[in-house]
């Protein structure tokens, strides 16, 4: 299984969760866990996701992802696990 982290930062609106996992329903990338929070309006959502059937090349995946970011308007960041593991490594 490859796994990938995609974390979600920005203002607080309605439908961000939504039109994430849609993308991502797009892209066959199956959740495997989710986590959010809003903190005085500010939205933080944390997914591992398997990116193993994905229609497109992982790389494509993160640019698509950044994408959708831009459109409503918060940052997505779209990482491998072994990479994301590597740099948050105490």
């Amino acid at each position: 299984m490859q796994r990938a982290v995609i974390t979600v930062v920005g203002r607080d609106t309605v439908g961000i969760i939504s039109k994430v996992c849609t993308r991502l329903a797009e892209e066959n990338i199956n959740i495997l866990d989710i986590t959010q929070s809003i903190v005085n309006g500010y939205f933080n959502m944390m997914m591992i996701v398997d990116v193993t059937s994905a229609v497109k090349p992982f790389g494509e995946v993160s640019d698509s992802m950044e994408q959708l970011g831009d459109e409503i308007g918060v940052q997505i960041r779209c990482q491998k696990e072994e990479i994301f593991d590597s740099m948050h490594r105490i």
